[in-house]
């Protein structure tokens, strides 16, 4: 695994339950020099770390399960956002500016 995948990993691990945030959130906290698809591409790779990482807590900056084809299952995104009372309708996250975890504002650049 690349350091900047071990990273992105370390920053999605500490997403709290309840709580979604962008690609785009955790590529700009990491510094990613190819942007919120090498964090998509690491969501994807997700399953091969030796640690849970919730991948299903990373969508698009509208709130929108675009990773849910990486898992197994048709709903297994949607229903582990449930599980943590984060609504989903028409695989969109409703109200999503209220469940977003923003990096910049709950980390430290010393918390990875």
């Amino acid at each position: 695994m690349s350091d900047l995948y071990a990273r992105i990993y370390d920053v999605v691990r500490l997403i709290p339950s309840g709580r979604a945030t962008r690609y785009g959130a955790i590529e700009k906290f990491v510094g990613s020099p190819r942007g919120s698809r090498m964090v998509g591409w690491a969501m994807n790779q997700s399953h091969s770390s030796k640690e849970y990482t919730p991948a299903h807590r990373v969508v698009n900056r509208m709130g929108m399960l675009t990773g849910k084809h990486h898992l197994p299952g048709e709903n297994l995104m949607q229903e582990l956002l449930e599980s943590e009372v984060i609504v989903v309708i028409d695989d969109q996250i409703q109200d999503f500016d209220q469940v977003f975890w923003d990096p910049f504002k709950e980390l430290d650049e010393n918390s990875i």
